[in-house]
């Protein structure tokens, strides 16, 4: 379905956009009343609703007034009739976090769901790999 590709992709691209900007309304504009989030920091349970996962936004926004980045290196879309996927790679760091770990990426997976002819996210879930020493494990921080 690569015009339903399309959209989702336009709807990725300006949620991050709107993330690196700190503009909590159009973070919030494409995604469900019962969203459901895993995030990096704790709860490691997840937030669910839209105003729990609006809570997580504003320490996120002031770590990034440090001068981080957040952009998207890669996306792939996977759409079905009602249902679709998305993953991507973001470079997600301060400029000396970025400096000491150039290779890190924030690992991004989104499930949508299409309501009302429109795509919506249902579900974000973001996660860095486990760099510790000796960990031999890629899990989600």
């Amino acid at each position: 379905m690569p015009d339903d590709e399309g959209q989702i992709r336009t709807l990725i691209e300006q949620w991050a956009e709107a993330v690196h900007r700190g503009d909590i309304d159009a973070v919030l504009a494409d995604h469900t009343d019962d969203i459901v989030m895993y995030d990096v920091p704790p709860p490691h349970d997840g937030v669910r609703g839209i105003g729990a996962y609006r809570e997580t936004w504003p320490p996120f926004f002031e770590w990034q007034a440090q001068g981080a980045a957040f952009e998207i290196l890669s996306l792939d879309v996977t759409a079905g009739s009602d249902v679709a996927y998305a993953q991507a790679l973001l470079r997600c760091g301060t400029p000396k976090e970025l400096a000491e770990r150039p290779e890190s990426r924030l690992r991004l997976t989104v499930g949508l769901r299409k309501e009302q002819g429109r795509w919506v996210v249902a579900h974000e879930h973001h996660s860095f790999a486990d760099t510790t020493a000796g960990s031999g494990s890629d899990a989600a921080e």
